[in-house]
């Protein structure tokens, strides 16, 4: 068939806030197709199952999540297709005749309930389908569909239909719907809707084949009609009138009334008493789990950074004719001993990532924000709010970003302000390390104390900020679509375990890099005493007495020594450097005998020890929970710069600093007296 229409090659759709994906399933990972690519965008309501389906098709990796807000910008990527010549005979795609494949710019749009929007990430959607002229708009929209809640989804289908728009319905959540007796006829439905329909399961690759042959044979169509609209005009009753009638035309439900399983169960989950309960239950497993498991693992990996691979790298300079030499204490006493140490960490990341991987998979994280929702009111914020919360507790960058799916500014600048509270990864390799030297087979335990404590200073200090600066905040409920309760599968957890680890190893191996050899730097800087560059020793050096200036103010705490004052200081840039600056230092500062600790763990007890008068319980956990509440990273700024301001971001670091100094004074004060 001929294409009456010639879209824009490689189409750049006019986008406010976004993110390049580099996705690629064969051959260079690249964001947008070649010259005279079609462009499609994949529309939906949040836990549709978009960014699952973006990540089957192009290969990127989005992060995934059953709450909405998962997805605030706009990802784009490549769908590389075979070519059917049956199916695909248009003369505008992107096809390569000697290997027979077809090209896509394949854009994934924040989700969306509706075209009349209610926060920032809808009004963005509705902005690229709508707001653009029609030359500029994506060449094929297509739909995604819960087979489980079809009328829920055909809302948005509806008002893009009314627009001169090609739409492909893919119907996801087939599984579950058939569980639930609910049967679709995709024939009777694509007659009703007057687009084509196709069922598939992105999570375990089912049916994207037929879908891609649908969207080809859509680009190549012309525009189509809007569908028929009554004598009212298009409104919500209309909308609605339409959208039953085609349900009732296209389904069949067996056992109407009967309660699914996902509904007897969250009478459980999310009971008003019992359903906290269950979540902290839950929450404390993980974290039990996580350190018992992966302590083994961290043993070896230490052995293995402080033994072999010390000794090679040493033995390596020595016959290079460098030993001794500034280099080697670079690559020893800064890139091994601090990155190293902060690899260690790679087994207990690993782990904590599976499980959350598999809570997120079947459906419960999304129940936690329903159950923590009550909290929230107490703070006046939309049961919304939680979700960006949720996301913090994973990296507080893309929950500060999150923040856009709230419709009121005042909201969402409350709730920049409190995702810093939210105890990310990056501060947990931290928890465990101090939780496993202070506590030993109770460290599990202190860590979910830890993450305990961060949901109430979120509640605190969102109540103390609500009280004074917005008396007058509007709140709303919490609306939500649950998932219905899944078995995980291997592939999607691997991937999303995969996403978030390899992030980390970024972290650690750009900014963590780049901080450990700053460190290494400065202390290798003689600020006093006689000694060369290199060779003086860590409280003499540059770091050691800038650290020193400000141990002072940490005695109350319980923590008054420089070489613990000087992790915070490295802490500002990344909650990782906490333990890489900490092994850098007592690295270079060499036990005089054999008598004194040697070990990172025996060297920070010994430290907190005599910093707190041998109180060294209370000051670990002082510390915890000052590490807990102070400014995440230098990242985490420049996201609330982005979307709060320089203002409200400055006035947000001195608020975290004042909160952290003072529940850390009051932890060992009190603890001090009990223990």
């Amino acid at each position: 068939m001929t294409a009456t229409k010639t879209p824009t090659a490689s189409k750049p759709l006019p986008v406010v806030a976004t993110t390049s994906v580099k996705a690629c399933c064969h051959g260079p990972a690249d964001e947008t197709a070649g010259p005279g690519a079609p462009a499609v965008a994949l529309i939906g309501a949040p836990n549709s199952g978009k960014s699952t389906l973006f990540n089957a098709l192009t290969g990127a990796k989005v992060t995934m999540g059953n709450w909405p807000g998962t997805t605030v910008e706009v990802s784009r990527g490549v769908w590389r297709t075979t070519r059917d010549a049956a199916s695909c005979a248009c003369e505008v795609c992107t096809c390569d005749p000697t290997e027979g494949k077809l090209e896509i710019t394949l854009v994934d749009l924040p989700g969306a309930y509706s075209l009349t929007p209610l926060s920032p990430d809808e009004a963005l959607t509705a902005d690229l389908l709508l707001g653009v002229p029609e030359d500029e708009r994506p060449d094929v929209c297509v739909a995604l569909v819960d087979a489980s809640r079809l009328a829920h989804g055909l809302f948005l289908v509806s008002e893009v239909r009314e627009h001169h728009q090609r739409v492909v319905v893919a119907l996801t959540m087939l599984d579950i719907a058939a569980k639930r007796g609910i049967a679709i006829d995709e024939a009777v439905l694509a007659d009703k809707l007057g687009v084509p329909v196709v069922g598939i399961d992105p999570r375990r690759r089912k049916g994207l084949d037929e879908l891609a042959s649908r969207v080809r044979q859509a680009v190549g169509q012309p525009l189509p009609a809007t569908r028929p609209i009554g004598e009212g005009g298009p409104g919500d009753e209309e909308r609605f009138d339409w959208i039953m009638g085609i349900v009732r035309a296209a389904t069949r439900e067996a056992d109407e009334g009967r309660p699914s399983f996902s509904d007897r169960l969250d009478k459980v989950v999310l009971a008003p008493w019992l359903g906290p309960l269950i979540f902290l239950g839950v929450m404390w497993a993980v974290f039990q789990i996580t350190t018992t498991v992966a302590a083994p693992l961290q043993d070896f990996l230490d052995g293995l950074f402080t033994g072999p691979i010390t000794d090679a790298a040493l033995s390596g300079f020595a016959a290079l004719g460098l030993g001794g030499t500034w280099l080697e204490g670079l690559v020893v006493d800064g890139l091994i001993a601090g990155v190293g140490m902060l690899l260690t960490f790679v087994p207990l990341m690993t782990l904590m990532f599976i499980l959350l991987a598999l809570l997120e998979d079947s459906g419960y994280l999304a129940r936690a924000a329903v159950v923590v929702d009550r909290m929230m009111r107490v703070i006046g914020l939309p049961g919304r709010a939680f979700l960006p919360l949720i996301v913090g507790f994973g990296c507080n960058v893309p929950a500060i970003s999150a923040t856009r799916i709230l419709p009121n500014a005042k909201q969402r600048v409350l709730t920049a302000l409190l995702v810093p509270f939210t105890s990310c990864t990056a501060r947990l390799t931290v928890f465990v390390m101090i939780g496993t030297t202070f506590f030993g087979g109770y460290a599990g335990t202190v860590v979910f104390v830890m993450y305990v404590v961060s949901i109430h200073l979120v509640v605190l200090c969102g109540w103390l900020l609500r009280r004074t600066l917005w008396r007058s905040m509007p709140s709303e409920p919490l609306v939500l679509d649950l998932p219905a309760y899944q078995v995980p599968t291997l592939r999607l957890t691997a991937s999303v375990t995969w996403l978030r680890l390899s992030g980390f190893l970024k972290t650690a191996s750009g900014i963590i890099v780049a901080t450990v050899c700053a460190v290494w730097l400065f202390q290798s800087i003689p600020a006093r005493g006689d000694a060369a560059f290199g060779e003086v020793s860590p409280a003499d050096s540059a770091y050691g007495v800038a650290a020193q200036a400000i141990t002072p103010v940490f005695g109350p705490a319980g923590f008054g020594n420089w070489e613990t004052t000087s992790t915070m200081i490295v802490g500002f840039v990344a909650k990782e450097a906490v333990i890489s600056s900490w092994a850098q230092t007592y690295a270079l500062d060499e036990p005089e005998s054999e008598d004194q600790p040697g070990t990172l763990g025996e060297r920070v007890l010994a430290d907190f020890t005599q910093s707190s008068g041998g109180h060294p319980v209370p000051a670990a956990l002082a510390f915890m929970v000052f590490l807990l509440a102070y400014t995440p990273c230098v990242a985490t700024l420049a996201a609330q710069w982005r979307e709060i301001g320089g203002r409200w971001t400055l006035f947000g670091v001195a608020m975290q600093l004042v909160v952290a100094w003072v529940l850390a004074v009051a932890v060992f004060q009190v603890g001090s007296l009990i223990c």
